[in-house]
């Protein structure tokens, strides 16, 4: 029950008739010599975390070791209850809880690096969003999840999901990517939508530079996975309407790698350039004041 690319996954779904989540689900059984109970024990452990990591700063705020970020996930829970929502109730839960959860990530708090932590709001602010507003079930939940990482086993394998190597682009836009997968099979639709959604995610990220003002994964970091979280909605909505993207979920993977490993260093995580080379991002950071 392995494959290696998109394609090979959706021939493995049309074969067995099997969606995403069931056939990671299987891989993860097979290639790691767990029983199915340890697979779901595994899982649901990284459920309880997310939603630790979301809940935790939308009612209490908690500031970054930093000090860059620290609050904002709060401020959006309180402007969507005064109902001044322009984005909804589902785009502003999510980004509100991928705030969150890099709130957590940056005072050194305990996250699920899905696929990494400078990412790690996206999943958990989309997955979480849609629970409580569709009224999801937690199996639902739990099939989002597996089917985000088998678009992040993807990246990884065919691609990168590191900033330092591909820029934010392959750390953001693959969290945006899995969320998005996860997203359309919660609602029911196809493995096909799932894989057509993870590429509008990404296609609409490339090129994204990696550039954490003073070397920390606060600012704009913290930003970019509120919007990570918007855009796989985004895409998620697009593809269960029908509209399929034009570039295949491979192509548009091996597109956002080639685009990665075109990037200069100083706009690859070096803190170098871009937002962390403006004049008043240097004025915050310690080494260049």
């Amino acid at each position: 029950m392995d494959f290696r690319s998109g394609q090979e996954l959706l021939e493995v779904c049309k074969k067995t008739g099997y969606p995403i989540s069931k056939v990671m689900k299987l891989r993860e059984m097979e290639l790691m010599e767990v029983s199915e109970k340890e697979v779901e024990r595994r899982i649901e452990k990284a459920l309880t975390i997310m939603r630790d990591a979301a809940y935790g700063p939308v009612n209490h705020e908690v500031k970054s070791m930093g000090g860059l970020i620290g609050g904002e996930a709060k401020k959006l829970k309180t402007f969507r209850e005064m109902g001044k929502s322009l984005c909804g109730a589902t785009v502003s839960r999510a980004i509100s809880y991928a705030m969150a959860v890099l709130e957590v990530n940056a005072s050194m708090g305990v996250i699920v690096a899905a696929p990494t932590a400078g990412a790690s709001g996206v999943l958990p602010g989309v997955v979480l969003a849609l629970e409580k507003e569709q009224e999801l079930s937690k199996e639902r939940v739990l099939d989002g999840l597996y089917t985000a990482g088998a678009i992040g086993y993807l990246l990884m394998r065919n691609a990168s999901v590191s900033g330092a190597q591909a820029g934010c682009q392959a750390e953001v836009g693959s969290a945006a990517a899995m969320a998005a997968a996860a997203a359309v099979e919660m609602m029911g639709g196809t493995p096909e939508q799932a894989l057509s959604a993870a590429t509008g995610a990404i296609s609409n990220l490339l090129g994204l530079v990696c550039d954490p003002v003073g070397g920390l994964v606060e600012n704009p970091c913290q930003n970019r996975n509120a919007v990570g979280a918007a855009n796989a909605l985004v895409n998620a909505e697009q593809a269960l309407a029908g509209i399929r993207q034009l570039i295949p979920f491979d192509e548009m993977v091996q597109a956002m790698y080639h685009v990665g490993r075109s990037l200069p260093f100083e706009l690859r995580e070096s803190a170098l350039g871009g937002c962390a080379a403006t004049p008043t991002a240097c004025k915050t950071c310690v080494p260049c004041s």
